[in-house]
């Protein structure tokens, strides 16, 4: 699968294999150039096994345990593991940690995957099989039991093929516009580089020593390493231990496997890490020419001549790298820091190195290498200098303090911005290194401790008695899973081409917001392939768009008001082809003023709109104190694995059939669609569009409504269009930014009696769903907890930035973290532990809403009281002489569209003449398992087995009308349907099943037919007594509430800002779960999403309105790396929800805003900090918590302007050592 086109998803993960050594390894397919794989044999997942043959294990065990939900990124993952198993049978977790490295899944939070695949290693069954719920003293229903997998035989594996045992000569291909030369010798390569200078050197891999040959690839560079520390002295490993350090947190396992270290270290030595501890007495050989022979050249200061630049000259080849030992007396430290530790860009790096005279604390010789700081790694020599001489000790910390805040500065306008945290770095790095060298002099010697990982779900068992082929409520694996592992699960694109099938791309405007002077597609047109390009005047119904206001155009009409607003397309007989094309066209523009950010001012947001506000008074409470803060949370990408893809087939009369990865069909004009916005855009009516949807690599809401801007534009010709990660991300937007200010009243026992809270929202160029988002926040303006008297008013505020859009959440997550924000503030106000706050503050059964709604079979206190018990939290706390963090917070998310007339669903039951039973409903399959569930509804209420029953797909020709699968509602509207549907049958079959009662299914399907009964039934739900008026303040908002309470420890580097999630406990009402396997995977990948959104997760935009981070490789979604070390997912037991089908409840959106508990609790750690420094009370923490805003929070000497004084207690030097140890 194609999922970034940069290396940096592992979707499109495969496994080449050579002959030489019979090494196997994971590429990234989207990296690997062709005429590289000559002689090389090349395993996709589809080579492995498949449903109708054979399943690979590895293929059996991630479906199995539920590691596949949208399954987009499941053949990589697959990949990887299979290229782990290839080269070691029996692997350890940390082997599984670091094959993992350039892997991502956005939906199942990675837990179920290490799961599955722990039953390979040495650990063996995963302990969460064998899990007893304390409440009962019950066996748990076990998601999975590993007995039941075929085991693996390593010896059955297929051998390498015959065919590619030949012996390979120099190679040359000729491309349209490259030319591949492949010598066989490195003679002839260094005569090939004479007559091409210029020409760019890619090498591939060689089996070496110490010494590494430049074609050594960094995974073979670092298993020598590790053979070298292994077997050397200590002393003289310094240096390899180093260069491990680096390598381990360098890309992923795919990058590593096939990056190099001389072209590496070349292209990017300043931010590598690896570049800098290789440059602490590295030296390099190059060869000018065949008979010129060699020339050493030391890695040094002098190295790097500029960004991507080296000493080397043009006709030069590097041939090898010479890795010195260390010295008796030498230490040596590398750090990286960068915003996600595994396979990220670095922010900043340092490699430090300390050579002692003998038997003395006196420096000998010190280097001091930054990387980040500068274009090339930089050497702090003058700081170097001064220290040499000086015994280790506080007086040298302090002078290298200031002459390193001196040495190391940057332009305030500096590439990478950060410019504080990243001086900042430079000083606690060196810290860090000064106390690490200081408890080796103290012949203190530790233990670095592996990653360790405990999991525990612990779930909810069927009643006693339940039919064993009644499978609501029993871990089902989602239906797709085994095709998903298989690579046979048809997406979108995946759709065989089409006779004469075209490819359109996108041509997007360069400019936040000006007026289209002229368009030049001459260059264009005249390029190979190209059939036409499209601009606003070729629209041929409507040019209007949108989904609630018509305020956007299908393609721009003389003014544009985003980078990234689509002005036109190519359409191009390959896709290579129209992407160059579109590259082509010129576009002049006349520039307008330009608006970015909500705010002109920290205090002053823009405002252009603004929404209903909602308020609630009881008799007055005078209030004996207030205290008034803001806060901004930042915006999201979805990051769905599939990237939006339309193919438009054309038909006759007019009609038109969409293959559309989207969320939504309604054909309501004020809704979004494909459907009817296609239709308006043709000129035709919706009966000529039929729009389908087999699944989808992922969601979030970001397919809910931009998915139109693709499928209107596609619609005007037969073509096919798939969009490339960055111009997804480019074009689509995301989660609204959040500004809020507030001011709350409490009294002295902490109980809050009033608040008034105001919401601004980054709605971006237009105005989508923004509306409705700011909505469903001021409904969750309180989150969980009775405020007496409060006022909420939303204010929209529209900026030259893509238009934001639906995010799991839909608003509810921005409402609730100001909410926790203002409770977090009244308890440091007050000196008491949060929690104490939120649990005095907590709602009650019987209690009102701000917006008057009362609630009922309420659970948030049992929750907590739950999550508290299993989290061992009172014990925890007790122990806050470590300067963690730790935080327990609720949520309270209310389940319904809040636009009253989306609560319906349709669904379409047929049963055949054989038994078999064909189910359509209403909702789209993005990975939640809504078709399982569905399957799982059919099954009990028609009383047959799942193997009978089948949904093929969603279309606007079976069920009409349908409402966006969104809100966490459609298994609550589209089970119901379902249900219905299938009830109807039921009361039809019903006289054959009492005329032959000892009869089967298929007998009673085949009397009814006979007897000309229909068996075809539609069914429909609406959901009852809805309605709300904001100017009355009253009305039903939500059907009924989902709720749950998270509990969460961090650990914070107070000298990095980079923090560890170390431990979360999860208690989640949903009810009776239709399938508790599902339900944690919505859980878990619930939280991780949120992990992302709270503290990981940036977007970062150009003063001109450019988005700067498109791609896995500037924008950064948690990895395998980021869990919590322990992570427990309890589903609350005895909580029937009678308003939703089978007494369950919705979990899609709910559980997201649980991961702000691991947000507060970094803002606990940071208080912690902030308070041995004599700082106390309510400080503002941003979200996402990231390392910068972390580190700036925990004032201290180092990021002090002009203090650099050091005072060391007892008590701050034994929380350094801490921090330094973890």
């Amino acid at each position: 699968k194609l999922g970034c086109a940069e290396g940096g998803c592992g979707a499109c993960t495969v496994m080449l294999s050579r002959l030489k050594g019979d090494h196997h390894y994971s590429v990234n397919a989207c990296l690997a150039p062709l005429c590289s794989l000559h002689l090389v044999a090349v395993t996709t997942v589809e080579g492995i096994g498949s449903v109708a043959q054979t399943l690979h294990p590895v293929q059996e065990r991630i479906a199995k345990a539920h590691g596949s939900q949208c399954g987009f990124c499941t053949p990589g993952i697959v990949m990887s593991m299979y290229a782990l198993l290839r080269n070691k049978a029996t692997p350890t977790m940390d082997d599984l940690d670091d094959a993992f490295q350039g892997n991502l899944c956005r939906c199942t939070g990675y837990r179920p995957i290490l799961e599955g695949y722990r039953t390979f290693t040495k650990v063996g069954t995963p302990r969460n099989t064998q899990e007893t719920c304390r409440t009962h003293r019950k066996p748990a229903t076990p998601l999975f039991d590993a007995k039941d997998f075929v085991p693996f035989d390593p010896t059955q594996e297929v051998i390498f093929p015959p065919e590619l045992m030949v012996k390979t000569d120099s190679l040359c291909f000729h491309g349209d516009r490259t030319v591949w030369l492949q010598p066989n010798s490195l003679e002839e390569l260094l005569s090939l580089k004479w007559k091409h200078p210029e020409a760019r050197v890619v090498v591939g891999n060689t089996e070496v020593g110490i010494i590494f040959g430049a074609s050594c690839s960094l995974s073979l560079m670092e298993a020598e390493l590790r053979r070298a520390v292994d077997s050397l002295p200590l002393h003289q490993t310094q240096v390899f231990l180093a260069v491990l350090e680096q390598l381990r947190w360098f890309a992923g396992r795919q990058i590593r496997n096939v990056a190099v270290s001389s072209e590496t270290e070349q292209s990017m030595g300043s931010g590598l890490g690896l570049g800098l501890a290789l440059g602490l007495g590295v030296w390099v050989r190059v060869s000018p020419g065949i008979r010129d022979g060699s020339r050493l050249v030391q890695m040094d200061s002098r190295f790097f001549t500029g960004y991507r630049r080296t000493a080397l000259r043009p006709q030069e080849v590097l041939v090898s790298l010479e890795i010195p030992y260390s010295k008796k007396t030498q230490f040596m430290s590398a750090f990286k820091q960068s915003p996600r530790r595994e396979d990220d860009i670095s922010i900043v790096t340092a490699a430090m190195s300390v050579t002692f005279s003998p038997d003395t604390s006196l420096v000998e010789e010190l280097k001091l290498s930054y990387g980040g700081m500068a274009p090339t790694t930089v050497l702090a020599e003058r700081t170097a200098k001064e220290l040499i001489g000086r015994p280790w000790g506080e007086e040298l910390l302090q002078a290298a303090c200031s002459s390193l805040a001196e040495e190391m500065t940057l332009d305030p306008s500096a590439p990478g911005g950060m410019v504080t945290y990243r001086r900042t770095l430079t000083l606690s790095l060196f810290y860090k290194f000064y106390l690490t060298v200081l408890l080796k002099l103290r012949d203190q010697v530790w233990e670095l401790k592996p990653r360790t990982s405990a999991n525990h779900q612990r779930t909810i068992g069927v009643p006693q008695g339940q039919h064993l082929d009644d499978v609501v409520g029993r871990p089902i694996m989602h239906l797709s899973a085994l095709k998903q592992a298989t690579g046979e699960a048809v997406y979108c694109d995946d759709i065989p081409l089409y006779e004469n099938e075209l490819y359109l791309a996108l041509v997007t405007s360069t400019k936040a917001h000006a007026h289209i002077l002229s368009i030049d597609t001459s260059l264009a047109v005249s390029m190979p392939g190209v059939v036409c390009c499209l601009f606003s005047e070729d629209v041929p119904g409507s040019n209007s768009t949108g989904p609630i206001v018509y305020d956007e155009s299908v393609l721009a009409d003389g003014q544009v008001t985003c980078v990234g607003h689509i002005i036109g397309a190519v359409v191009a007989d390959t896709q290579s082809h129209a992407q160059r094309a579109a590259k082509a066209v010129k576009i002049q523009y006349e520039e307008l003023p330009t608006v970015v950010t909500i705010q002109v001012t920290s205090h002053t947001p823009r405002v252009t709109s603004h929404t209903p506000k909602v308020t609630s008074h009881t008799p007055k409470v005078t209030s004996h104190t207030t205290a008034s803060g803001d806060m901004h949370m930042g915006g999201q990408e979805h990051f769905y694995l599939e990237t939006n893809v339309t193919l438009a087939v054309p038909k006759e009369d007019g009609e038109m059939e969409l293959f559309v990865s989207t969320q939504s069909f309604l054909t309501l004009t004020l809704c979004p669609c494909p459907q009817s916005l296609v239709a308006k855009a043709l000129g035709v009516a919706s009966n000529r569009i039929l729009v389908r949807v087999k699944r989808m690599g992922g969601g979030f809401g970001g397919k809910e409504s931009r998915t139109t801007i693709l499928s209107t534009v596609v619609a005007m010709r037969p073509v096919r269009c798939m969009l490339d990660r960055d111009e997804d991300m480019l074009v689509t937007g995301g989660r609204h930014p959040f500004y809020a200010k507030y001011k709350v009243g409490f009294l002295d026992n902490g109980q809050v009696v009033a608040l008034d809270v105001s919401y601004y929202s980054n709605t971006g160029n237009s105005m989508d769903l923004s509306l409705s988002v700011m909505e469903r926040a001021l409904f969750h303006m309180e989150n969980s907890y009775s405020v007496a008297n409060i006022r909420g008013r939303g204010f929209l505020c529209r900026t030259n930035l893509p238009s934001n859009t639906a995010f799991r959440g839909f608003g509810g997550p921005q409402g609730m973290i100001v909410a926790e924000s203002w409770v977090t503030d009244v308890a440091q106000r007050l000196g008491r532990p949060a929690e104490e706050i939120r649990r005095l503050n907590l709602y009650k059964e019987g209690d009102r809403t701000p917006y008057n709604q009362v609630l009922d079979q309420f659970t948030l206190d049992r929750c907590w009281d739950e999550c508290l018990r299993r989290s061992d939290y009172k014990q925890r706390r007790a122990n806050r002489w470590t300067k963690r963090g730790l935080a327990v917070v609720p949520t309270k998310f209310g389940i319904s569209f809040t636009a009253v007339f989306l609560n319906q669903a349709g669904a379409l039951v047929h049963i055949y003449t054989d038994g078999s039973v064909l189910v359509t409903h209403g909702g789209t399959e993005m990975g939640q398992g809504l078709h399982t569930k569905m399957v799982q509804v059919a099954s009990r209420v028609l009383g047959v087995p799942i193997s009978k029953i089948h949904i093929s797909e969603t279309s606007t020709n079976t069920v009409p009308n349908t409402s966006p699968t969104a809100a966490s509602a459609s298994s609550d509207l589209n089970g119901a349907a379902v249900h219905n549907a299938c009830q109807v049958l039921v009361e039809r079959l019903q006289p054959y099943r009492s005329a032959n009662p000892k009869g089967c299914w298929e007998d009673w399907v085949k009397a009814a037919y006979f007897d000309r009964v229909n068996l075809s039934a539609n069914g429909f739900y609406r959901t009852p007594d809805l309605g709300y008026d904001f100017n009355s303040n009253c009305g039903r908002v939500f059907d009924y509430y989902s709720y749950g309470v998270a509990c969460s420890e961090v650990e914070v580097d107070c000298l990095t800002g980079a923090h560890k999630n170390l431990r979360t406990t999860v208690v989640m009402d949903v009810g009776h779960s239709l399938n508790p396997a599902i339900d944690i995977g919505q859980v878990e990948g619930a939280f991780m999403q949120g992990l992302g959104l709270f503290t990981l997760e940036e977007l970062h935009y150009s003063p001109k309105g450019v988005l700067l981070t498109r791609g896995p490789g500037s924008y950064k979604i948690p990895a395998f790396g980021d869990i919590p070390s322990h992570l427990t997912v309890s589903l609350l037991r005895d909580a029937p929800n009678a308003k939703a089908i089978f007494n369950s409840k919705a979990v899609g959106e709910p559980p997201l805003f649980l991961a702000s508990s691991v947000f507060f609790a970094i803002k606990d750690a940071v208080s912690a900090a902030r308070s041995e420094v004599g700082l106390s009370g309510p400080f503002r923490l941003d979200s996402p918590a990231s390392a910068e805003r972390i580190r700036n929070a925990c004032t201290d000497r180092f990021n002090h302007s002009g203090s650099f004084k050091l005072v060391l207690n007892c008590s701050v030097l034994t929380l350094t050592l801490v921090l330094v140890l973890s």
